[in-house]
């Protein structure tokens, strides 16, 4: 071809055509690897709080759900002053006071404080750390009570709250119920490991030294996890400062009071076996202590299965059921488990014991996976109702009913040890000291399932507020 028939591309197109063209491209390549990176920023931010957030189910929930480790190590190896029966009460408290702290600490980070979240849980992880520690030089039963059952408590609840709530927020689109999901598996799996752990570091160390190792356990995985869970961008606009109103009209409606009562009373019993299994199964079946042990293990492994389960049935679509009828398959069953295998025990007989543990940890260690079908239930009353509702703020209520019910279960828990020991007489569980203790805890878990039976007898006789 001639030179001056050769025509140059930008020539044949219109003026400014590949330039423009050029520039679009580039641009649309740039906004693709903007928002690429952004997904991948998002994702290993997703990742960090999720892998934050399982870690520190180890020092929140590693001593509480252990606990009748140290109830049964007191039981044969009582060296402070007062009356080692009295430290029944200190498993349930902690948790009570867990749970009881639970609504106003969700309450101050859901928007007021939301700044100050990981200040919370790293004020919270120095306070768990220093209360083991000083729990350490305990002279007297009130002391372990005030350093374990108060100070830790408060502690574990400082960094749960703000935590709990940023994972809600980082998980708020997608998989929000899949991150709930592996955090509630890896609280179990915590539950699992820890009796063992803890009956070797007493066998090895004794207590005061096993509590200063736990004392430094505690406060390292939490200041480690704590800094994989910044805040979510949304709770640090300016806007996000600003004070919300929290809706309180649910209080108009009896569901919140039904369901709340009925927490309060499964709550009541379902603390009683992760505090007095163990020593049960040393004293009066006379196991060896590292069967006693594991019988706690297996009361807290069902746990990993039964969250999912019950989850499941709360939100399956194939065959629906009301939030009421899932929470009374649970607490029906865990009544039978305690009334029919617990009961029913006698000494050697580690096969009911075993099948006891299995299967209430599995139902009863479950009712607080129905709480989704139970907020759910309060949203479309709200609905119903042309009513707003802040389902963080409901959470952390039923959380605190949770924790009146531990509270309350623990002071029970010692009288009926007293009475049971003045007129046990017999061979199975009821005749024993802990009958009573038994009897309360198959009732307490049976009658935090009445919220089927209440509205079975009322929904059509009394119209919903």
């Amino acid at each position: 071809m001639a030179p001056n028939e050769s025509v140059s591309l930008r020539d044949s197109l219109p003026p400014g055509g590949v330039g423009q063209e050029l520039h679009n491209t580039e641009r649309d390549a740039f906004s693709i690897d903007q928002i690429d990176s952004r997904q991948f920023e998002s994702g290993r931010k997703r990742a960090s709080v999720l892998v934050g957030s399982a870690i520190l189910q180890l020092p929140i929930w590693g001593f509480a759900m252990s606990y009748g480790v140290f109830q049964e190590y007191f039981s044969s190896n009582w060296t402070l002053q007062g009356n080692h029966v009295a430290t029944g009460i200190i498993g349930t408290t902690l948790n009570g006071v867990m749970y009881l702290s639970m609504p106003f600490l969700f309450a101050l980070f859901t928007k007021r404080w939301a700044r100050r979240r990981q200040t919370a849980a790293f004020c919270g992880a120095v306070l768990t750390g220093l209360s083991f520690l000083l729990s350490s030089f305990s002279t007297e039963v009130w002391h372990l009570v005030a350093t374990q059952g108060v100070m830790a408590a408060l502690g574990c609840a400082l960094i749960f709250s703000p935590i709990t709530l940023s994972l809600g927020e980082w998980f708020n689109t997608s998989n929000r119920a899949v991150a709930y999901g592996i955090t509630l598996s890896c609280k179990n799996i915590v539950g699992s490991t820890c009796p063992l752990l803890f009956r070797g570091l007493l066998d090895h160390f004794g207590l005061r030294n096993t509590l200063r190792i736990w004392a430094a356990i505690a406060a390292g995985t939490s200041v480690l996890a704590i800094f994989l869970i910044p805040t979510h961008p949304s709770r640090l606009s300016p806007g996000a400062q600003r004070a919300r109103r929290i809706p309180w009209q649910f209080l108009r409606h009896r569901t919140f009071y039904i369901y709340s009562v009925a927490i309060i009373l499964q709550s009541c019993g379902y603390g009683l076996p992760q505090t007095y299994l163990s020593t049960y199964a040393h004293e009066v079946t006379l196991l060896s202590q590292t069967s006693a042990t594991l019988l706690l293990t297996l009361f807290n492994i069902p746990g990993i299965a039964s969250s999912a389960f019950f989850g499941y049935l709360s939100d399956n679509k194939r065959f629906p059921l009301s939030a009421s009828t899932v929470t009374a398959i649970s607490a029906v069953s865990s009544a039978l488990s305690a009334f029919l295998f617990w009961g029913l025990t006698s000494q050697g007989s580690m096969a009911l014991l075993v099948l006891f543990s299995i299967t209430f940890g599995f139902f009863a260690g479950g009712y607080s996976a129905t709480w989704g079908g139970v907020i759910n239930e309060f949203e479309r009353e709200a609905a119903q109702n042309d009513e707003a509702i802040d389902s963080g703020m409901m959470y952390g209520l039923l959380n605190g009913a949770r924790g009146i019910g531990y509270v309350s279960g623990g002071l029970a828990g010692v009288p009926l040890l007293k009475v049971g020991s003045m007129s046990s007489a017999g061979n199975f569980g009821y005749g024993t000291a802990y009958g009573p203790l038994i009897i309360f805890t198959g009732l307490s878990s049976i009658f935090g399932g009445w919220g089927m039976l209440w509205k079975w007898k009322w929904k059509k006789q009394l119209p919903l507020v």
